[in-house]
């Protein structure tokens, strides 16, 4: 059944029109299939500093946070790192891309796919008006971003074709790799066309929008060394998403990045040794959490002081009903409520969380 149509104005928030948080305004960068050079992340850590808390916040879009902008310049900073390449279009350079491909695995090569769309919106005036929740992706067939919510996603079916995905639904559309990005701009233009005041394909009452549902595959980037024929890749996971600035700049050292939907990275080539020289980012951590309070006021408790740790365990301590930042795959549900949590439901006191979970 499609999702009621929205009946408040789009406020996903940018560079140009941050979200004022608890702790100051929160303005996201957006980086179309998680690609960032090592100059631009240089860029956005100094930014980080300079404008903001001093930390870059990963998000389940591949997209960078900066949080507490208080300060003037910052997107004077990201347009000369190339981070802000149209005004008009800012908010609607949503692109997923499955991480490792072209280093490990999938069935084709979708690097450049997400910068080649990222022309095409900024290039098409009607695509302005995208709402800021409209998510595009690029799958090379081993099903990891296609199970992220993407409002159309190219599947790839083989090295050289695919299948169109509406809402995670199989359209049965075939298309040739050499024409996805046309592809879903022809959709997206299509969806400005017809949507109303809907934000997303799903909420969509027309039957021509849906497809066959496709099974989720769990696929996220692995913590740590990552074998490939010609050396190593890293995944590295930050706690909570969260890297200072210094994290970042020791990341830039080993060339660009790939920021994924779990709030992790990929270094696509790197030392042995990557992870002795960084001091940080192995661990796979499984717990995840909203920023919660002093940041937000909506949030009943500091859920990122709370959280609980242990091999095995996949949670995310939300704040208030609203679940911010929750994973896609399965996991525990943490919600904050007065005195203690509910988990998965049930609600138990601070003191006797940890054995609960």
């Amino acid at each position: 059944m499609p999702t009621p149509a929205r009946v408040r104005a789009d406020a996903c928030p940018g560079v140009f029109a941050p979200h004022d948080a608890a702790d100051g305004p929160l303005a996201r960068v957006r980086l179309p299939g998680g690609t960032i050079s090592a100059p631009q992340l240089r860029a956005l850590a100094d930014a980080a500093e300079a404008c903001g808390d001093g930390d870059l916040h990963l998000t389940s879009r591949s997209n960078v946070q900066l949080r507490g902008v208080t300060r003037p310049g910052l997107a004077d900073r990201l347009t000369d790192a190339g981070l802000l390449p149209s005004t008009s279009h800012e908010r609607v350079r949503n692109v997923l891309a499955s991480p490792l491909s072209g280093v490990r695995g999938g069935l084709a090569d979708v690097r450049g796919l997400a910068a080649s769309l990222d022309l095409a919106l900024c290039a098409t005036p009607e695509l302005a008006s995208l709402p800021g929740r409209f998510l595009f992706a690029f799958d090379d067939g081993r099903g990891d971003v296609a199970g992220e919510g993407a409002d159309v996603c190219w599947l790839a079916a083989g090295p050289a074709e695919g299948t169109l995905l509406l809402a995670g639904g199989d359209t049965g559309r075939r298309v040739a790799r050499a024409d996805a990005v046309a592809t879903l701009v022809e959709v997206a233009l299509e969806f400005c066309r017809v949507r109303g005041s809907a934000w997303r394909v799903a909420e969509l009452d027309d039957p021509a929008w849906r497809g066959t549902p496709v099974p989720r595959t769990s696929a996220e980037v692995p913590a740590g060394l990552i074998p490939r024929d010609d050396g190593f890749a890293a995944g590295v996971v930050p706690r909570f998403g969260q890297l200072s600035a210094a994290q970042a700049r020791a990341l830039a050292e080993f060339g660009p990045a790939l920021v994924t939907p779990w709030k992790s990275l990929v270094l696509p080539d790197v030392p042995a040794d990557v992870f002795e020289r960084l001091g940080f980012g192995g661990e796979a951590w499984g717990t995840t959490a909203c920023i919660g309070r002093p940041g937000c006021a909506k949030s009943r408790a500091d859920v990122r002081a709370d959280a609980v740790f242990r091999p095995g365990l996949r949670a995310h301590f939300s704040g208030c009903e609203r679940r911010c930042g929750k994973p896609s795959q399965s996991h525990v549900d943490v919600v904050a409520e007065a005195g203690g949590y509910r988990i998965d439901g049930r609600w138990v006191p601070l003191d006797e969380m940890e054995g609960n979970l």
